[in-house]
């Protein structure tokens, strides 16, 4: 058998792999988002939920249709869309940790959200009405990319260099968030507060529909980056000898991954470390060479509409969403940094036996 019959068999391999990954992932999202519907304080048989997304019954599809189905959506729809983002830092960075939360953007478009809401005059506000939070996490998500991209930026943007400036440029961030917060009223500190944490309590569809519009739009955009991404991917200067503008392709694709952590920030608040491990978790479960897009969005799916349903029905009390992406973040984080140490110590024990 040749190299390139081997090599046809392990890409084929790996499509179908990869293909049967994706599926089960979106079966998983589908299953949580049902689960989600029927729990609540009314619950729902299988049964009253069908005759419910059907539309008969007017209190039961109430609940379910306005109620509960806005929150259950955007919990797979975000999480596709924040795994998204963090997939493309990831690739151009070439570095696991480089997600928008950890560089800065999301704490950024938490800051443009508080600036204009809270620090602006209230004219403002209210000539914006509700389209003031999400004008606030876009500047602020696209002006915290462009600070830290001009930082960073010194004879070509280095992957290292870019999560170091973004981590100083978010720790700066969250200290102007805290003093923001510290001269706002108690009762709007508060409710402020309750949103950066990363919360769908809020969620409707007269709200959500924008934001749906804007990432629908923002799928051509990502599909058509993805070859130039694959490109990326073999170095600066391998894509400079394809002919591709670094530079230039490097801003347009990571102005797209701003935009989708933006526009979900606008409405949920920031949300946590679904960016930052759903891009990783894809590529174990595809095995594959590099971050599979596809994957990644249905991995971040099923992880924030996990953890949406156990921030509403499995603790004592309810909590936002946010919360539990940290705890489950902090526990990844723990294993990426333990995974290393703990590959040397079962290496050096196989090596040990086979040379006792």
């Amino acid at each position: 058998m040749s190299a390139a019959t081997t090599d046809r068999d392990v890409r084929r391999t790996r499509r179908l792999r990869g293909r049967l990954v994706v599926t089960a992932l979106v079966l998983a999202a589908v299953a949580l988002t049902l689960i989600s519907l029927s729990r609540g304080d009314f619950p729902m048989g299988p049964g009253q939920l069908l005759q419910a997304l059907a539309g008969r019954g007017e209190f039961t599809s109430t609940i379910v249709l306005q109620w509960r189905l806005p929150r259950a959506v955007a919990a797979v729809v975000f999480g596709a869309a924040l795994a998204l983002s963090g997939a493309i830092f990831q690739t151009l960075t070439r570095n696991p940790l480089g997600s928008p939360d950890v560089l800065g953007f999301s704490t950024g478009a938490y800051t443009g959200v508080l600036l204009l809401t809270l620090v602006a005059p209230p004219a403002l506000a209210g000539t914006l009405g509700g389209a003031a939070t999400a004008i606030g996490a876009l500047a602020g998500g696209l002006g915290t990319a462009v600070v830290v991209y001009l930082l960073a930026r010194r004879d070509g943007v280095q992957g290292f260099r870019l999560i170091v400036v973004g981590i100083a440029v978010a720790a700066m961030l969250h200290a102007v968030n805290v003093w923001i917060l510290l001269q706002a009223q108690e009762e709007v500190a508060m409710a402020a507060s309750m949103w950066g944490a990363g919360t769908l309590s809020l969620i409707d569809w007269a709200g959500m529909l924008p934001v749906l519009v804007l990432l629908v739009l923002a799928v051509p955009a990502m599909l058509v980056c993805v070859p130039l991404m694959r490109q990326l991917e073999l170095g600066d200067d391998v894509a400079a000898v394809h002919g591709v503008a670094v530079e230039r392709t490097r801003r347009r694709i990571l102005l797209l991954a701003v935009v989708l952590v933006a526009a979900v920030t606008a409405l949920s608040g920031p949300i946590a470390f679904v960016a930052l491990s759903a891009p990783q978790l894809a590529k174990r479960l595809v095995a594959g060479t590099g971050i599979p897009l596809g994957a990644s969005a249905a991995t971040g799916a099923v992880l924030l509409g996990g953890a949406d349903l156990v921030a509403q029905h499995v603790l004592p009390t309810a909590l936002p969403v946010g919360v539990v992406t940290i705890v489950l973040g902090g526990v990844y984080l723990v294993g990426l940094l333990l995974a290393p140490a703990l590959q040397r110590l079962h290496t050096g024990g196989r090596y040990g036996r086979e040379h006792a």
